[in-house]
């Protein structure tokens, strides 16, 4: 019993450190946002994404999920590399989270106009229409039971539009029920 109780409290405990990491994570950034003091550089793209897959990699394989990349070699973005890969492994993690096994997550990156659209799509459960104009605030959640399930500390997302924001960009999410999401 007290072994029982010893992994509850073990995994409680790792769950509130994931939550105050990542509270750190989003006062660093909105105080990155408010100084406007964000160190911006070219960098590429592509390798950016790559190296966000690649962190994500041992998640895909334990699901059986394939990760595919599209992103031209020669995109270049004036960026903050670190923060801006930490979006997208955030976006790629909920993918996998939400995926079936054996699945597909599609990472991509391209101009659009005088942008660069990043964008991460994935074949899973999709989130019903009347979720999507909250999805983006700190601690909401579509399926209470599912996300206590998965882990997470319901900040990613919150994370990535702050990101996004600091860069100068915006975030928008395309979803359907039964087909996946597309988060842009």
């Amino acid at each position: 019993k007290a072994g029982h109780f010893l992994s509850i409290i073990a995994r409680e405990t790792d769950r509130i450190i994931a939550i105050v990491e990542d509270l750190l994570s989003l006062a660093r950034i909105e105080r990155e946002e408010e100084s406007r003091d964000l160190v911006l550089e070219k960098k590429s793209v592509r390798e950016l994404l790559i190296s966000a897959i690649q962190a994500c990699e041992r998640k895909a394989i334990k699901k059986n999920i394939n990760l595919e990349l599209q992103c031209h070699p020669n995109i270049i973005g004036l960026i903050n590399a670190h923060l801006l890969e930490q979006a997208v492994i955030n976006l790629v993690d909920n993918a996998i989270k939400y995926s079936n096994p054996e699945g597909k997550v599609f990472i991509s990156g391209k101009i659009q106009g005088n942008s660069i659209e990043i964008a991460v799509k994935d074949q899973g459960c999709g989130i019903p229409e009347e979720h999507l104009p909250r999805l983006f605030e700190r601690f909401y959640r579509v399926d209470k039971a599912r996300s206590r399930e998965l882990g997470g500390t319901w900040m990613g997302l919150a994370i990535v539009k702050h990101i996004i924001h600091i860069h100068g960009g915006s975030v928008e999410v395309k979803s359907k029920v039964g087909e996946g999401s597309t988060f842009y």
